[in-house]
């Protein structure tokens, strides 16, 4: 059975250990409840409970049991003295003194309590379902999420209930937290004896500065886990009907950071290469690389597709050639996020869902 409660200004006792109950506390003040935690035999003095709508008991970090822990909840001797062979549960007095008051009483897990670690985390492209089940299990265990602004952060505040959100995201030109600093906020926050998540789009060592992060935790002696995430060097072509590979058509394909322009002879290897070139973060830098593949050899009538925003509402793909991409790019007003695509398989993409015909009429008038 589940119920919903509205708590917003109503009091809530949480009986506890405080490193134990911390995500408890934070999850039930982010709820808008006045919220106070008290433990062991404190919990039973007279006056705890008033006014109290909901008490919470956290279990022991380490107990599978349905009573807390002594370390967490200590036992206390029957009556009001203290301590003694003669011992009783504080819990089941707790319960029993809520149900002669009227008082709603739950029981919930304990956080650990340790050494704090770290979890980088790959978001995918951005769609709430391309998160990986790993992924929202450490969310909802963290006490402390850095998020990027091409990560699922909609719904952030669910997954992660008793986290602290920071944004540390990165815009174009514009870095509000430097790479350095991203570093030092996941060591510090760890030391702090915290489970610390890092939220970044795609895949954390796809061109997203995931082994920086992993190497400053080891360098901190911090442990330290990735969970991988779904590329937007994959993802975001299938989103837009375009396979990466394709019997028959392409059997490779070559990622490549479009964050600056490519030299010379990276566009020769790339055009020799042949298969599939899909380019992440290169709408700013499209006229050279379309430009710099040209000059190495590619056709002028290779297809060519801009996907942007992919998995969100405004979705959008812009087709052309070689030739044509940067004129149709500017004419929609491609921005970022978006990825490239360059190769045979954009025309498979567009044959599926049946818009060949517009590049057909790209690649005609190119030749007349």
């Amino acid at each position: 059975m589940q119920l919903e409660v509205d708590l917003a200004g109503q009091r809530v006792v949480v009986v506890g250990a405080e490193q134990a109950s911390r995500r408890v506390l934070a999850r039930y003040r982010a709820a808008g409840a006045d919220v106070e935690r008290v433990g062991g035999a404190a919990a039973l003095q007279r006056g705890a409970l008033a006014g109290a709508r909901l008490v919470v008991l956290v279990e022991g970090a380490h107990g599978g049991g349905c009573t807390p822990r002594a370390a967490d909840v200590p036992s206390v001797a029957a009556g009001s003295g203290p301590a003694g062979p003669d011992r009783t549960d504080v819990a089941g007095d707790l319960r029993n003194r809520c149900r002669h008051d009227g008082v709603l009483v739950v029981r919930e897990e304990a956080a650990a309590v340790g050494p704090g670690h770290v979890t980088l985390i790959g978001g995918g492209p951005g769609a709430l379902g391309l998160l990986t089940l790993d992924a929202a299990a450490a969310l909802r265990e963290a006490d402390v999420v850095l998020y990027d602004r091409l990560a699922p952060t909609e719904d952030l505040a669910v997954l992660a209930p008793a986290a602290e959100l920071i944004d540390v995201g990165k815009l174009p030109g514009h870095h509000r937290v430097p790479q350095s600093g991203i570093n030092d906020l996941l060591v510090r926050h760890a030391r702090e004896g915290r489970h610390v998540v890092r939220l970044k789009g795609g895949d954390p060592f796809v061109f997203g500065r995931g082994s920086e992060e992993l190497a400053a935790c080891l360098e901190a002696r911090v442990p330290c886990r990735v969970v991988p995430g779904v590329s937007s060097a994959i993802s975001v072509p299938a989103a837009a009907g375009i396979p990466v590979t394709h019997r028959g058509v392409s059997h490779l394909f070559t990622v490549v950071s479009g964050h600056a322009p490519l030299s010379e002879e990276e566009h020769l290897h790339l055009a020799g290469l042949g298969g599939t070139i899909v380019v992440l973060m290169g709408v700013s830098t499209l006229p050279q690389l379309v430009a710099g593949l040209g000059r190495a050899g590619m056709r002028p009538d290779m297809p060519v597709a801009v996907v942007e925003r992919g998995y969100s509402a405004s979705q959008r793909t812009t087709a052309g050639t070689l030739a044509t991409i940067v004129t149709a790019a500017g004419a929609a007003r491609c921005q970022s996020p978006a990825v490239l695509v360059i190769g045979e398989v954009v025309r498979v993409g567009l044959e599926l869902q049946g818009g060949a015909a517009y590049l057909a009429r790209l690649t005609e008038s190119l030749a007349s």
